[in-house]
């Protein structure tokens, strides 16, 4: 028993983190949560905006948890894809925001000469 624990200890010990991007702007960080209009006030206006709906099935939050509904029924949520080009010696970073909240950040390439906006 006390191996199997010092094994499991070891395991946790070993695996890799869940690495979460960002976006920091200014003094400002933008992560998962953060809302639409805190992301264009710190970082401005995104070079590129996408936007489409997307059908989801609804969820009722229990106990502080996600539970799916029960049926065919589906909910349309709005997704927008923000890009901001930093320039040519910067990373770009796209966020995905849904209902009005950052859902996801990826780190893109580095950016290029141009339309510039955010970061600071």
């Amino acid at each position: 028993m006390l191996r199997r624990c010092a094994l499991l200890l070891f395991a946790l010990c070993c695996a890799p983190g869940a690495w979460a991007d960002s976006l920091r702007c200014g003094t400002r960080l933008v992560v998962e949560g953060t809302t639409r209009d805190q992301v264009t006030t710190w970082c401005g206006a995104p070079s590129d905006v996408q936007e489409r709906r997307v059908l989801r099935p609804p969820i009722i939050w229990y106990n502080g948890r996600p539970v799916r509904v029960a049926g065919d029924r589906h909910v349309e949520v709005q997704v927008e894809i923000w890009t901001y080009n930093l320039g040519p010696n910067k990373l770009m970073r796209r966020l995905t925001i849904e209902d009005g909240e950052v859902t996801g950040i990826e780190t893109l390439g580095y950016g290029y000469r141009g339309k510039q906006k955010g970061g600071g």
